[in-house]
């Protein structure tokens, strides 16, 4: 990507806030967030995030702080959270390296299992603001009309393409869900192996802290043992590596799960 190409706000903004302008894109992404590689005049190599300013950043982005202050592998921001326009910006390390663990196993949920524990962990000794509207796949307890959360892009569509069983499965689910008399805290809704890099058989790099949520803690849990193994499309692991990873993840917290709690991951 050409350097012209960036946001024109940007250049000044890494300036001001990383002390060098950007002399080279080293990649883009976009997703939800528009993510720029950069290589500062200096030398650095930084990582840039844009997103909609829906009011999560600045949990998001100090929770990600306060975690890799501590040793937690992930990358450290260099800047808060802060607002451009309509956008949330801030400036992390980049964390390159590191591959992609495969598989939907038994085993392999043991694995990402033992992460997600150490991860929930760490974030149950942080206090930030609850990053609230929730990351919309989790937005259960949402205001909107209907059962799903309102996203203009789905909405316009026909939505008649979603059959009878799903949106009944849904309702069920979203009443159980909202009936729950369980605690909220602090987790990561978007633990999908795309968003993890290994090295030498131990967890390098989890990435995307822009996808914390405030559910129970058994919900977010059991969310995790569903897209663990996610790299591309959407699939759901065999059930029984669903279990495996709910089992080792009460087995590390030292905690079994109470029967509503069972229910609702």
């Amino acid at each position: 990507m050409p350097l012209d190409e960036l946001p024109a706000w940007l250049p000044a903004w890494c300036a001001e806030r990383l002390g060098d302008e950007p002399a080279a894109v080293l990649f883009e992404q976009r997703s939800v967030s528009s993510v720029f590689g950069l290589r500062l005049t200096g030398g650095r190599d930084v990582v840039v995030k844009l997103r909609p300013d829906d009011g999560r950043a600045a949990s998001c982005v100090a929770a990600q702080f306060r975690l890799a202050e501590r040793g937690f592998p992930c990358a450290r921001p260099l800047t808060p959270a802060a607002g451009v326009g309509g956008l949330a910006v801030h400036a992390e390390e980049f964390r390159p390296g590191g591959v992609l663990l495969r598989g939907d196993s038994p085993d392999v949920a043991v694995r990402y299992a033992g992460v997600f524990a150490r991860l929930m962990a760490e974030l149950a000794d942080v206090t930030v603001a609850a990053p609230l509207p929730n990351p919309r796949w989790v937005r259960w307890d949402h205001g909107d009309p209907g059962i799903w959360p309102s996203i203009d892009v789905l909405d316009r569509r026909d939505q008649r393409a979603v059959p009878g069983w799903v949106v009944e499965t849904a309702r069920r689910v979203r009443q159980r869900l909202l009936a729950a008399d369980l605690p909220c805290v602090l987790g990561h809704a978007d633990f999908e192996a795309q968003n993890l890099r290994w090295q030498d058989g131990a967890v390098w790099a989890v990435h995307d802290w822009d996808s914390l949520a405030w559910q129970p803690e058994a919900a977010l849990v059991g969310a995790a043992s569903g897209v663990f193994p996610k790299v591309g499309p959407a699939t759901l692991p065999p059930i029984e590596s669903s279990e495996a990873f709910l089992t080792a993840y009460q087995d590390l917290r030292g905690r079994r799960f109470a029967a509503e709690e069972l229910e609702v991951a």
